[in-house]
């Protein structure tokens, strides 16, 4: 077994022990015919998230796959880019708690641009998405700052950078200065509408909501890993996250390798605040809902906190919980792919002990040498 399938195993399947242990609670809930049922649910969820195929095979139309499709791309595209955030701040040993924060400030920032610049389509979207970057970005920055220079813990500063993201945009911005003027009455929360120039196109059309988020997720998650994975300074990065005393007796600089993961990370997440303002919110709500942030620590450590680990666990996810209304056909609470994730999540805490089940079971067995016959004893005259 290859050293990367061996990494990858644990995730896997600490995944599909958590669907078994939710299939079977889903069961053991049931009076009658539990397992039927378990499984008819099982089945909604998926046809929720990929498109209902036999509904489509008996003459459907086709948005009956196009809308659940565009569904479950638009949440892996946001879990993919929190995810990144996450895994990009740990390759330089960093944990990244604050991407909730970050995408706060980016899906304003994205918010402000969309509704209060005018420029032409070509322009006004990548002006939005570059200022959520960079408002994601600094945001990570105050954390990264305060480790490097202070000796602050970034789990600490960045959970309470999350909160101070939730008071100063939700409660104050939002429902203040930048709070959106009703017209003829009506009466709106959040943000003002973004202009049509900054929307992002939709790769479907009206048929479903999947647009350009979803491949600017994609690109993110390959670059991410070419850079990594291809570049002198992705070398340095993953050398200071593995010892940085070792990177910094190398001559690499550790403080510069590790100030940009960090404002990586925070861009990283601000792009998530701007896919979903940009993409469908259409404004910055009066609040921004899921918290996709904190989602994503989940999937960088199912993902293995690799860029293309991360995009597939997304990717598992985004279709999960895209069907998981789906679920409440049958009785069963939406709420079940969160629990199917945070399972999977704590299984794949126990990776130290997948690893050494998997160790045990490659390792061939070495039939015992037989001890050696004892040498014939020659009498003595």
């Amino acid at each position: 077994m290859g050293e990367r399938t061996r990494q990858a195993l644990p995730s896997v399947l600490s995944v599909l022990l958590s669907l078994v242990v939710c299939w079977q609670l889903i069961a053991l809930t049931r009076d009658t015919d539990g397992t039927a049922v378990a499984t008819a649910a099982y089945l909604e969820m998926l046809w929720g998230g990929i498109g209902d195929w036999p509904r489509f095979i008996e003459g459907a139309a086709v948005t009956v796959l196009t809308r659940p499709l565009g569904e479950a791309a638009m949440k892996a595209a946001l879990l993919t880019l929190t995810g990144l955030s996450v895994a990009v701040a740990f390759k330089v040993g960093l944990f990244n708690i604050g991407a909730q924060g970050q995408m706060l400030l980016g899906a304003l920032a994205a918010a402000v641009v969309g509704a209060h610049v005018t420029l032409p389509g070509v322009l006004h979207i990548p002006a939005a998405l570059l200022g959520a970057a960079v408002a994601g970005a600094a945001w990570a920055g105050i954390a990264g700052a305060l480790k490097l220079y202070r000796g602050v813990h970034e789990v600490i500063s960045t959970i309470m950078l999350n909160w101070v993201a939730v008071r100063l945009v939700d409660n104050w911005l939002v429902v203040g200065p930048l709070r959106g003027v009703a017209e003829a009455g009506a009466s709106i929360s959040g943000t003002a509408e973004i202009h049509p120039t900054s929307q992002l196109p939709r790769l479907l059309g009206d048929s479903s909501r999947l647009n350009l988020g979803f491949i600017l997720a994609v690109v993110a998650a390959v670059t991410v890993w070419a850079w990594l994975a291809r570049t002198r300074s992705g070398f340095e990065t993953r050398a200071v996250g593995l010892g940085d005393e070792a990177a910094r007796a190398a001559g690499i600089p550790v403080a510069r390798r590790a100030g940009f993961a960090m404002a990586l990370a925070g861009a990283l997440a601000g792009l998530a605040g701007a896919v979903l303002v940009l993409g469908t919110e259409g404004r910055y709500p009066g609040t921004l809902g899921a918290p996709y942030g904190f989602d994503g620590i989940a999937i960088a450590l199912i993902g293995n906190n690799h860029p293309l680990g991360v995009g597939a666990a997304a990717l598992f996810f985004g279709v999960l919980r895209a069907g998981g209304t789906r679920m409440q056909l049958l009785d069963v609470h939406k709420s079940f792919p969160e629990l199917i994730q945070g399972l999977a999540l704590l299984f794949v805490a126990g990776r130290l002990i997948w690893l050494a089940a998997l160790r045990r079971r490659s390792t061939p067995t070495v039939a015992t040498a037989a001890p050696p016959a004892p040498a014939a004893q020659v009498p003595h005259a």
